[in-house]
Parts: structure tokens; C-alpha cells; sequence
């Protein structure tokens, strides 16, 4: 049987460990890739627009949705597709 020993100094470098993981998750996650779907306001934010501008945009079809119970969801790429010069 193989026994290991934790220390005090290996729970320190996990503890620090997992608060820097904890702060980029909190922060946005900093250099790590974006996230795949954003919420209303997150996409209202990025595009400078208004609930009623992004409403018009998921009726008339410009921008693609996906609604989970009560929120709806949309697409990152869609989102810089639009900023790129609109989707197709």
C-alpha cells in the first residue's frame, strides 16, 4: 500500500491555486476563451443597444436565439458576425 503525505505547505500552494482559478472565472476569466452563449443583457452590452432593438433583431431573424425556460441565449459567433458586418 502506497501512503502519501499532504502538508500544510501543499494545502496553501491548493488553496492559492484555486483562488486564482476562482478569480479569473469571477473576473470573466481574463485570457481564456470567451464564452460560447451570452445572455440578453450581455449581448445588449457588447452591441450598445436596447432591449427593444434586441427584441427587433430576434423578430425579424438577424439574430439567431435560443430560449431556455424564461432566458434566452445567443450565440458568441453570431454576435461577432454581426459586429463584422452582419449575419447571413
Amino acid at each position: 500500500m502506497n501512503v502519501e503525505l499532504i502538508t500544510k505547505e501543499d494545502l496553501r500552494e491548493l488553496e492559492n491555486r484555486l483562488l486564482t482559478e476562482i478569480k479569473k472565472i469571477v473576473q470573466g476569466g481574463g485570457d481564456s476563451v470567451s464564452k460560447k452563449w451570452l445572455r440578453s443583457n450581455e449581448v445588449r452590452k457588447v452591441l450598445k443597444i436596447s432591449p427593444g432593438t434586441l427584441q427587433n433583431l430576434r423578430i425579424n431573424g438577424t439574430l439567431r436565439f435560443t430560449r431556455v425556460g424564461g432566458i434566452i441565449y445567443y450565440k458568441q459567433e453570431d454576435i461577432s458576425k454581426i459586429l463584422e458586418g452582419g449575419l447571413k
